[in-house]
């Protein structure tokens, strides 16, 4: 009986604790959303945020509930959006394409460091000391950590600046959060034509710092015959949705920091070759 009692008391916890879990397991349980589920496995899993939403499973909660479109993922790009459209029993409607570009032209032949800097590699690391290497405080600081967050090698350096290759970019933007310049700038792929500058200080004191700095002139927005052109804070702003890509701004700029994507295929990525956005030859 000493030994029997203990067993029972045991025996009885147990069946107490199992009804008990058993009880909790149907009334406690969270229901699955199950096209919420089958979306977010076919998404890359990146939980870069670049549809809009907080990561992969906010956004296939979204697709599922609340009508978000299908084709908003740039990393999985059309093959995701034909999945989640068939999970969906939808139309398949190919998402716009969307690509990264930095606001900066100042390679080392255009501008200078006003410092040597022997510190952490980073920009990140540069940016906190005194305001960075370079003259220009918005110019592209050249340690490349865009080059390292970027996981689909759309980005390389060229000349102390960063160039992206239209081609490999998915949209992410997780180079647009690491620039701690903020000189990354996410555009719709019909965009082309873009102010490859980021400094609005006055026109006379950019031209000292950078030859091919914005001065602010003015004369490309009165060439302009969309009104796609305005200066705002001493620098000129394209405004995308209006821009035809005509090339009129780009030829009528005279420090030529207006550029434009021409050919869609060119290999940014191959050395040496003469780089369209500044007009050098690169050496790798």
């Amino acid at each position: 009986m000493t030994i029997a009692l203990p067993i029972i008391i045991v025996s009885l916890i147990g069946l107490v604790a199992g009804i008990g879990l058993t009880l909790a397991a149907k009334y406690m349980a969270v229901s699955v959303d199950e096209t919420a589920a089958n979306i977010n496995s076919v998404l890359p899993g990146a939980n870069c945020g670049a549809c809009g939403f907080a990561g992969c499973s906010d956004y296939a909660s979204a697709v599922a509930n609340n009508g978000a479109k299908a084709n908003l993922c740039p990393v999985g790009g059309a093959e995701v959006a034909a999945k989640i459209s068939t999970i969906l029993g939808v139309e398949f409607v190919e998402g716009e394409k969307r690509y990264a570009r930095v606001k900066c032209a100042g390679t080392f032949s255009k501008t200078r460091y006003v410092m040597t800097y022997r510190g952490m590699q980073s920009c990140a690391a540069n940016k906190t000391f005194y305001r960075g290497r370079g003259a220009c405080p918005k110019a592209c600081l050249g340690y490349g950590d865009c080059v390292d967050v970027c996981d689909y090698g759309a980005i390389y350096m060229y000349h102390g600046i960063a160039v992206v290759d239209k081609n490999k970019c998915v949209a992410c933007g997780l180079c647009v959060e690491r620039c701690p310049n903020k000189l990354i700038e996410i555009a719709n792929g019909n965009s082309s034509t873009f102010v490859r500058c980021s400094n609005n200080e006055k026109g006379s004191t950019t031209r000292v710092m950078c030859s091919v700095g914005c001065i602010a002139c003015g004369r490309c927005a009165k060439i302009c015959k969309f009104e796609a052109i305005e200066i705002k804070d001493n620098i000129a702003y394209i405004d995308q949705a209006k821009c035809r890509n005509c090339g009129m701004c780009i030829k009528e700029c005279p420090v030529k920091v207006i550029r434009t994507y021409r050919d869609p295929n060119f290999p940014h990525h191959i050395t040496p070759a003469v780089d369209p956005m500044v007009g050098e030859t690169a050496q790798g």
